[in-house]
């Protein structure tokens, strides 16, 4: 198994790992290690920010918003 050294750990992480750690009846190292293989073991989501706003604000979640109709562009100002 290999073997890692974190240097220049704020006070604060330091001690909220030991207090997460505590809570869940591990060791510090064991606590990182978890999460160290949770964060590098997950897979990139392939959905787009469309499909995640459908996903909860689609018709289906009971929000169905009318579009208005659309007009003619403005016309372009004169540059003299």
């Amino acid at each position: 198994m290999a073997s890692i050294t974190i240097r220049n750990l704020n006070d604060e992480v330091k001690t909220r790992l030991t207090v997460r750690a505590a809570r869940n009846h591990r060791s510090m190292e064991e606590e990182a290690r978890l999460i160290l293989r949770e964060a590098v073991g997950r897979k990139p989501s392939s959905r787009n920010l469309a499909e995640i706003t459908r996903i909860y604000f689609g018709p289906d979640k009971g929000v169905d918003l009318e579009l208005p109709p659309r007009e003619p562009g403005r016309e372009s100002p004169a540059l003299c």
